[in-house]
């Protein structure tokens, strides 16, 4: 049975929530409560199919960002989120050090 809180990325652009991609470390959060004017856009030129950059600026509250990872890690830390099977245990530990520097 598939795990209900793993997506792919084209099933999670359709349903609002905050996801966490933990190979690249990437957070997406999808909105859809926005509404822009749609007459600003030519849509002959966009299809349907192209997303457009409103703002390198994100407009999302860092501490309530960090309390729900928080939450999340709370959680969940006793489940087994498959290791990376090709990563050596010793370079894990060295990034874990590094991370500690930093």
């Amino acid at each position: 049975m598939a795990d209900p809180r793993r997506f792919e990325l084209d099933e999670l652009v359709n349903r609002p929530g905050s996801y966490f991609n933990p190979q690249t470390e990437v957070l997406i959060v999808v909105d859809d409560s926005p509404e822009l004017d749609a007459e600003i856009f030519n849509m002959e030129e966009f299809e349907g199919a192209d997303w457009v950059l409103i703002s390198d600026d994100v407009p999302v509250d860092e501490d309530r960002r960090d309390r729900l990872l928080e939450t999340f890690q709370t959680r969940h830390a006793g489940e087994d989120f498959e290791a990376d099977p090709d990563e050596e245990p010793e370079e894990y530990e060295e990034e874990v050090e590094e991370l500690g520097r930093e």
